[in-house]
């Protein structure tokens, strides 16, 4: 059996501004499920479902203490585009553009949320 990541799940405090942060930015779809503030991420489409994750409501607040949590990469089409958006949806880069030889060129950012992700544009032929 493979061990493919097959769920995330992003905490925030602003429900609300989060979804709008990831419909923006990556176009994801959100659907309400479960307890009040919790939602079903569908990062993919139909043909192409992509992982499944969700939005929920963070527990407690980020200390300042480090990130703790697995970091995640979106792969996405184009880099640059993907910096503006970020920018424009409130999120903020927290690492340049930068390029990985034979994988691709990506940047960190950190949501409205203060989550911190990666972005990466692969080269033809990477996942």
């Amino acid at each position: 059996m493979a061990n493919n990541l097959s769920f995330f799940s992003i905490q925030a405090d602003d429900l609300d501004r989060a979804r709008r942060f990831y419909e923006g930015v990556f176009q994801w779809r959100f659907e309400p499920w479960g307890p009040p503030g919790f939602y079903l991420i569908h990062t993919g489409t139909p043909e192409a479902p992509g992982v499944l994750g969700a939005l929920q409501k963070r527990r407690d607040p980020v200390t300042g203490t480090g990130m703790i949590g697995f970091e995640c990469t979106i792969s996405v089409g184009d880099i640059d585009g993907t910096i503006k958006s970020i920018e424009q949806h409130g999120g903020k880069i927290a690492m340049a553009k930068f390029q990985i030889p034979t994988v691709g060129t990506g940047c960190y950012f950190n949501d409205t949320e203060g989550n911190f992700a990666g972005a990466m544009q692969y080269e033809e032929g990477q996942p």
